[in-house]
């Protein structure tokens, strides 16, 4: 009887190991998934902030919340579901799907680019000049943040899928599951704490103590620097991870030359600066691809604002 017992717990053990290796696996594949999509993280974490300027300061946090919930719906009930089927029953639409994605990548990049060159910069703020109580402002501009971070989260979900495809159905759902968690919680985690930088130092100016004083007008100045940062990485990231993604993809279709000439140059990098060759690797990758997202972005930039203005200007 109690050999039985012990051999029971035994196998007891060992499925409580294995069902804790098959969670280390999903954590570790979630973590490689995320980095992949780092591009899009950083875009989405600069941009969402603009949603709550000229908001209330005790508004902040609720609209960032309702922001994040809906982020998180996005990505849990519409994106998550669609992804499992199209990898599971069409995987081939994965990779054109993916490029899409990239393509928009590099738009964004080439449009924030030419916002900042020609001095046109948009605004995701609330329009102070937009009629309506301050209630339905609130809910349009929550839902206009919502409907921006479904394309910027369709593309966090679909680079994040592409690199755990091989893996079982199960197992892929999972690991999308834990991304979209991880990844929301992580972008408006740092959106709130963003936020609130400038109440925080405002709150530390008024303090007795000089240190804190000076602490305090250090965060309130060096806020706007910082969010001036982020975008600028934003920017940088949206057209590597965007080049990246469009190299491989045509790779991957039967287009071998962007990618061989690339990567060529990579090896060549490597091998010319043999004590930091990888990192000195790592940046010719980066820049061609951060080029290659440019000239792409620049192109549909182009076609969809410049060419249409320049018609304007010659019929008018």
């Amino acid at each position: 009887m109690s050999g039985g017992l012990f051999a029971l717990l035994d196998d007891v053990a060992a499925l409580a190991k294995l069902a804790a290796a098959s969670v280390d696996d999903v954590g570790a594949a979630a973590g490689r998934a995320s980095v992949k999509a780092a591009g899009v993280v950083v875009d989405d974490t600069a941009v969402t902030p603009q949603y709550v300027q000229g908001v209330a300061a005790q508004r902040e946090l609720p609209i960032i919340r309702k922001i994040a919930i809906g982020s998180l719906r996005n990505k849990l009930l519409i994106i998550l579901p669609a992804a499992l089927l199209l990898s599971q029953f069409l995987p081939w639409v994965l990779t054109p799907v993916l490029m899409l994605g990239g393509a928009f990548l590099c738009y964004e990049g080439a449009e924030k680019v030419w916002e900042k060159l020609s001095g046109h910069g948009g605004a995701h703020g609330a329009d102070p000049a937009a009629s309506g109580s301050p209630e339905e402002l609130e809910r349009t501009m929550v839902a206009g943040a919502i409907r921006t971070d479904l394309i910027l989260s369709a593309e966090i979900m679909v680079i994040s899928l592409n690199e755990v495809a091989e893996e079982a159905f199960v197992s892929r759902a999972l690991i999308l599951v834990v991304v979209a968690i991880g990844i929301t919680v992580l972008v408006y985690g740092v959106v709130a704490l963003i936020v609130k930088t400038d109440d925080v130092g405002l709150s530390l100016t008024q303090r007795s103590s000089a240190a804190a004083q000076k602490v305090g007008r250090a965060l309130v100045a060096g806020m706007p620097k910082l969010l001036t940062v982020i975008s600028v990485v934003g920017t940088a990231a949206m057209l590597w991870v965007g080049g990246h993604i469009l190299l491989v993809g045509v790779d991957e279709l039967g287009w071998h030359a962007p990618y061989d000439l690339v990567h060529h140059l990579e090896e060549g990098a490597h091998d010319a600066l043999a004590a930091v060759g990888a990192v000195a690797g790592w940046l010719v990758n980066t820049l061609a691809s951060a080029l290659v997202g440019l000239l792409v972005g620049a192109v549909v930039v182009a076609v969809l604002h410049v060419v249409p203005v320049k018609r304007r200007l010659g019929n008018s």
